[in-house]
Formats: C-alpha cells, structure tokens, sequence
C-alpha cells in the first residue's frame, strides 16, 4: 500500500479563462496556507490556455501546488492539428499528465492502445501519469467491472512488455478509478464498493511490480458531501475532482473534509 502523501486533483476539463485560473490559485493557496491543510498533494489540471499563466504563479504560491496536463499526444511533434507534445508541456513546467480520461475515451474515441503509446510518452519525458480507468453502467450492471478494469490496465501497462521500462518508478504515478456512469451524474458507488475495486488495483499492480504501489484515487461526482466518507477508507489515495473543483472554496473544503477524515483514520 502506497504512503504517499493524499492526492487532490482538480480537472477543470474545458472551464476557466487565463484571468479565472490566475485568481482561483492565488485564492486556494491563500485558504491553504490559514488553514494548515499542507501536508496533502495538490495538483490543478487547467485547460491548455491557462498553463503559461498559472506555471509561473505557482512558483510564487507560499504552498505545493502541482501543474497537470488533461491530455497529451504520443509523438514529439508533427503533423498533428490541435494536439500537444509533452515537450510543450514541460516548457510549462508541467509535471504530470492525466491519461486515458473516460471523456477522452467516449468522446474521442481513445483506445486502451492509445493510452499504452501516451504512458509511454509522459514517462519517456520524465513526468508523471495519472491514469484513468473505469467501466460503464451496462458493463457495471453485467458484471463486467473488474474483467473492463483488468483490461485498460493489462492493454495501458503494456501486457507483460518490460523492454521499454514504461512502469519504471510506477510509485511515482497515479491510477485513478472513475466509473464512467457515476461522472457528472451525481451518482456514486459506495466507499465500500471503491474500496474494494482499489484494492483489487493495488492486488494487480503488485502482482506485476511488488509492492511499492501508486496512490489510488477515486474520481466520479466528487463532492464536500461525500469526501469524507470516500477518505477514511483505506485503500482510498486521494480523488480526482471535476465540477466541484471550480471554485477554491469548493475544492478546498474538499482538501480539508478529506484530510480531516485521513486523520481520523490513522488515529486508530
């Protein structure tokens, strides 16, 4: 089991103009730094206009926060209209990409091969992956959850492939378990049913790499309502949050619900 710090992940998707972002940071460090909640990791996905802005602010932020990418291309550069390489993003100071999105996946088409080739890309530039899995409501109520999880994990991971050193320092990643149909729906698993589904992550990444383990987190309608229940379990890394995480004062009191439960837990 991982001991990382607990992770805290906003995916702004396509939200917040360059003067939004700039704000937003300057207020989330501020309600950081007065109420202590530091000792967790923090990380802000923004959309691609936003990174040039916020790189810099976060330099000057008096606490941690981490600049994440929502999406990268495969290759270095070329011919690829609308994309982004992951030199680009490390001009930003970028230092982690969020790969294999369920809305990457839905809406375009992404496949658990592609996400193999962006794996191998962000590790390739030294940053760090936070890779998405999750099944659909169809594919949940058949049954099919664990066999659709094992897959996009076997497919993304490579298959038993090792000659390219892609899950080098897999401790440094994040994998984040997101049931497609509870994403923006309002509807969650229970903390039970995800912490056994993280559970059975954490089973099959030691099985392949030992025991030095990812954070797992969990992302799928995220709110100040049920964060605290989702962070006293256990085998429950941290969230990845979408629509609750665009307002400071939203994500913070998530940050700060969160780690108030991970206290709890460890003072038994």
């Amino acid at each position: 089991m991982s001991r990382s710090k607990p992770c805290f992940v906003a995916n702004w998707k396509m939200h917040k103009t360059i003067d939004e972002s700039d704000a937003f940071i300057r207020d989330l460090d501020q309600l950081l730094l007065e109420s202590g909640d530091i000792h967790s990791r923090v990380i802000i996905a923004p959309p691609f206009t936003a990174m040039a802005s916020i790189a810099p602010s976060l330099k000057w932020c008096k606490t941690e926060i981490g600049l994440s990418a929502q999406n990268v291309h495969f290759e270095e550069k070329g011919a690829y209209t609308g994309e982004i390489s992951t030199g680009m993003l490390r001009d930003f100071g970028c230092a982690y990409v969020i790969i294999g999105h369920s809305e990457r996946r839905n809406l375009f088409g992404e496949s658990n091969e592609e996400v193999h080739q962006k794996l191998q890309a962000v590790r390739q530039a030294g940053m760090r992956p936070i890779l998405c899995i999750g099944e659909s409501l169809e594919e949940r109520q058949s049954g099919l959850t664990w066999s659709i999880l094992e897959k996009q994990l076997s497919i993304a991971l490579g298959e038993g492939d090792s000659d390219d050193n892609l899950c080098e320092n897999i401790s440094e990643w994040m994998i984040a378990y997101e049931p497609v149909w509870a994403i923006g729906s309002g509807l969650t698993p229970t903390p039970d049913e995800v912490a056994g589904i993280h559970q059975q992550i954490q089973e099959f990444i030691a099985s392949r790499f030992g025991n030095n383990l990812p954070p797992v987190l969990y992302g799928g309608s995220v709110s100040e309502k049920n964060i605290a229940d989702f962070m006293k379990e256990v085998s429950i890394g941290g969230v990845l949050v979408g629509g609750a995480s665009l307002a400071a004062e939203s994500f913070h009191k998530i940050i700060s619900l969160g780690m108030g439960a991970v206290k709890s837990r460890q003072s038994f």
